[in-house]
């Protein structure tokens, strides 16, 4: 990706887009759909707009993905 689609990319913003709020009070339920096996982006489309634009929310779910499907032992 060049520095123009970058730019695009971080200046635009999807009309989907939940936002952060939004996505951390519903990450849980989001992540849990995930883990199951469930398309949750088309379920959620606004919910998977904001992670693929927001990195922190998305390495939040990423983290909490993880810990579903493969949780620590102990």
């Amino acid at each position: 990706m060049d520095e123009r689609e970058t730019l695009d990319r971080f200046l635009t913003t999807d009309p989907r887009d939940v936002g952060c709020d939004e996505a951390m009070a519903f990450l849980h339920v989001y992540a849990e759909l995930a883990a199951s096996g469930a398309d949750a982006a088309e379920r959620f489309p606004g919910m998977a707009a904001h992670l693929l634009a927001c990195g922190p929310c998305g390495d939040d779910f990423q983290g909490l993905l993880d810990i579903l499907t493969d949780p620590p032992e102990g």
